[in-house]
């Protein structure tokens, strides 16, 4: 006779198995999570499984298993209370099975695994095609298996998150384009395979690498399209995994001598392989970033671009988390889902992430046009007067040392002084705490949301070349350029800031990135010397290199970026809405949200601020010194564009400065970058920050918030630590970037 336990055994498993039937289609699963704005990640972490693990069920590849199946059911079901599946529409044409079948379309070249989600089986064709063949009812139905025969699918569009805060904004499918800007090219089973973005899956035929690139050219269906009317479509990419490599003959990572030449050697098989195709290479080979191109067939591009991570084309410094990286271990399909996210939100990689935020600024600022002549009726190619199109005469003050205008003119190692080189550079200051600081338990510290993209938006910059001033030239703010001339008279203990005046010693100088007073006459950039006008000093310059061309080159490029920004960490949980507690609360939830999204957001700032410093690339041993480097022959090679931005980074953060310490009396000890640390009586940057007996942010000074320019918390240490390690290293030392988001020190950074 069974016990009463065993029973209760029986029944229980008798109710899991009536539960494993009752789940609905892999299609509805996806569409109760998103119809709910939760993401894959949510709902393994509520289960106690993996993401990918959550991802197959939604695709039908595998179904859940005991004990997270009864659990997954229960999920679905209430989901399913709350989002009803949509009444189906009636079909206003005979039912397919009432039309006789065409015959079945020859299979194509490429053929697509089932994306996610799989398409819904519906009693009435889609729009456009009224007659579906019977091998495609088959493939529809049949979840999970390779088709035979079936149309291109669509990659089904996201739902909005129901998160609050912005999304990406939603653009028109190109169908030029349907698979998405670039696919993961990699081993499935004994068939080569490529991820897209959104889930897709397709057959990949290709044998060899020239076959590779023809099928993307042909059949991929890949690419991006314009970002402007006047600019062109961004090629494909295709990232190659490591069992991609060793079956196309490519070894997995590089020689010494080949890293050092930055490509493989033009005897290898493959690049044989490839000319042998008819295929051509760029000039830098077939390195990490391989561009194999065809001849244009009219004005379309036939071009299609490699990028292999263990070839150094993601750096971890740039793409990864260098703490715990994940890119060399992460499957195909999160890899589509990384790389394919930044394309969507920011634009095909190009390179590096300093690459493709220069790429950026081009592409929305396209240098030419097509320009009809009026009286031969032919499209002739003309410049656009917003962006910049040609090569100027460059200044000797702002370019760098190893510049072949500079050849003869001092010894090697001469260091250039203020008063013979513009030197704008984010603040790297610091001082000693004082008594009254000290007693303060801790120090915050905070950063600014991507300074340097916050910097360029509505900054004036020069698009022409430029025009030498002298004999005292009268200082214009409305003309961007370089101004010799002395600010060594600012003495911001005479400046007044709403009605009270500031203790200078514990203020750094707005004019040099070390905070130390000028000492003479020395190069500013214009938004350094309109800062001392600001503040209510008299300037006068003794020469001046200015732009009389002007404009605000930099707009869209900043507006890409911040909404790619702010997009992504609305999905990490980070709205534009929130502030204070709440905001702080729900940054540091967001950063244990979607690891690959993490990445994502690193990605975006890299490229801001890795953009900015390509506008003066220095030579990196590429060609001998004060000899020409490849980047000096673009139009975007402009120091003082980089200049401005940096003088205003600069500006700015004093500016709040000021403001703070006029509400509150408290100011910084330590300043890096973008980063500032603040005696504080409490842990919070609430317990420091100045706000009005409204509960708002005193106007002008530093403000919680995720948007670019805002601030958020980037640490806590206590004041013993600061003083124990001023002690370790002898002296007092810059520690703003030496305390991490978790409250520990950042040692080595």
């Amino acid at each position: 006779m069974p016990t009463q336990d065993e029973l209760f055994s029986a029944v229980d498993a008798l109710l899991e198995e009536v539960a494993q039937n009752d789940l609905p289609s892999p299609a509805e699963r996806r569409r109760l999570r998103e119809a709910a704005g939760l993401s894959q990640t949510q709902v393994a972490a509520a289960l106690a499984t993996r993401r990918e693990t959550v991802a197959s069920w939604e695709s039908g590849k595998n179904e859940p298993r005991p004990p997270q199946r009864a659990a997954y059911t229960r999920f679905l079901e209430k989901l399913a209370e709350r989002f009803p599946a949509p009444a189906p529409e009636q079909p206003t044409t005979p039912p397919a099975a009432a039309v006789p079948p065409e015959p079945a379309p020859p299979r194509p070249p490429s053929v697509p695994v089932l994306p996610q989600p799989a398409p819904p089986i519906s009693a009435s064709p889609p729009a456009g095609n009224t007659q579906q063949t019977s091998a495609q009812q088959r493939a529809v139905q049949r979840p999970g298996a390779r088709p035979s025969a079936r149309p291109r699918p669509k990659t089904t569009p996201r739902k909005p998150s129901a998160r609050p805060g912005p999304s990406a904004s939603p653009v028109a499918a190109d169908p030029r384009f349907e698979n998405g800007p670039l696919a993961v090219i990699d081993v499935d089973g004994d068939q080569m395979a490529a991820y897209c973005v959104g889930g897709l899956v397709l057959d990949v035929p290709a044998k060899n690498i020239a076959a590779l690139v023809d099928w993307t050219l042909t059949e991929g269906r890949l690419g991006q399209s314009r970002l402007h009317r006047h600019g062109r479509d961004a090629d494909p990419v295709l990232v190659l995994t490591p069992a991609a490599l060793e079956r196309y003959g490519l070894p997995v990572t590089l020689s010494p001598e080949e890293r050092r030449a930055g490509r493989l050697h033009e005897h290898h098989k493959v690049v044989k392989q490839v000319k042998r195709a008819e295929l051509r290479l760029t000039q830098l080979g077939f390195g990490p970033w391989a561009r194999l191109y065809r001849d244009p067939e009219g004005a379309r591009r036939r071009c299609v671009q490699l990028c292999i991570p263990t070839w150094g084309a993601l750096p971890v410094e740039e793409w990864d988390d260098k703490n715990d990286p994940r890119l060399p271990t992460m499957p195909a399909a999160d890899l589509a889902r990384f790389l394919g996210t930044y394309a969507e939100r920011v634009m095909t990689p190009r390179g590096t992430t300093a690459v493709t935020g220069l790429e950026l600024m081009t592409a929305l600022r396209p240098p030419t046009r097509a320009e009809k002549d009026p009286e031969t009726g032919e499209f002739q190619q003309a410049f656009n007067t917003d962006a910049l199109t040609e090569l100027y005469d460059v200044v000797e003050c702002e370019v760098p040392d190893e510049h072949p205008m500079l050849k003869g003119r001092f010894a090697r190692h001469h260091q250039r002084t203020p008063a013979e080189m513009l030197l704008e550079e984010p603040y790297d200051w610091c001082r000693e705490l004082t008594d009254d600081e000290c007693m303060k338990p801790y120090l915050v510290a905070v950063d600014v949301n991507m300074a340097f993209a916050a910097a360029a938006n509505g900054l004036t910059v020069g698009l022409n070349g430029p025009t030498h001033l002298t004999g005292n030239p009268r200082f214009d703010p409305a003309l961007p350029g370089s101004w010799l001339v002395d600010l060594s008279h600012v003495d911001l203990s005479r400046v007044e800031v709403g009605g009270r005046t500031l203790d200078a010693d514990r203020l750094p100088s707005p004019f040099t990135p070390r905070g130390d007073r000028p000492e003479g006459p020395a190069w500013y950039a214009t938004p350094t010397v309109a800062y001392a006008v600001e503040l209510g000093f008299e300037v006068a310059p003794i020469e001046a290199y200015v732009r009389t061309r002007t404009g605000r080159y930099l707009d869209p490029w900043y507006k890409r970026l911040r909404d790619a920004y702010i997009a992504t960490m609305a999905d990490l949980g980070v709205s534009t809405a929130l502030e204070g507690e709440e905001f702080l609360h729900a940054m540091a939830r967001s950063r244990h949200t979607d690891p690959t999204l993490a990445l994502v957001l690193k990605a975006i700032k890299a490229t801001a601020k890795g953009g900015i410093g390509k506008l003066r690339q220095r030579n990196r041993g590429q060609v001998p010194y004060y000899e020409p480097w490849p980047a000096l022959a673009r139009p975007t090679w402009r120091p003082d564009i980089r200049a401005a931005v940096l003088a205003t980074v600069r500006v700015s953060m004093h500016r709040k400065i000021m403001k703070t310490a006029a509400a509150t009396d408290l100011y910084p000890v330590a300043i890096g970058t973008d980063a500032l640390v603040y005696p504080s009586p409490g842990p919070s940057p609430l317990d420091f920050l100045p706000y009005t007996p409204e509960g708002k942010p005193v106007p002008g000074t530093f403000r919680l918030g995720v948007s670019p320019g805002m601030i958020k918390h980037q640490g806590t240490q206590t004041v013993l630590w600061a003083e124990e390690q001023f002690e370790q290293h002898g002296g007092v030392f810059n520690i703003a970037n030496h305390i991490k988001n978790d409250g520990t020190a950042a040692e080595g950074e």
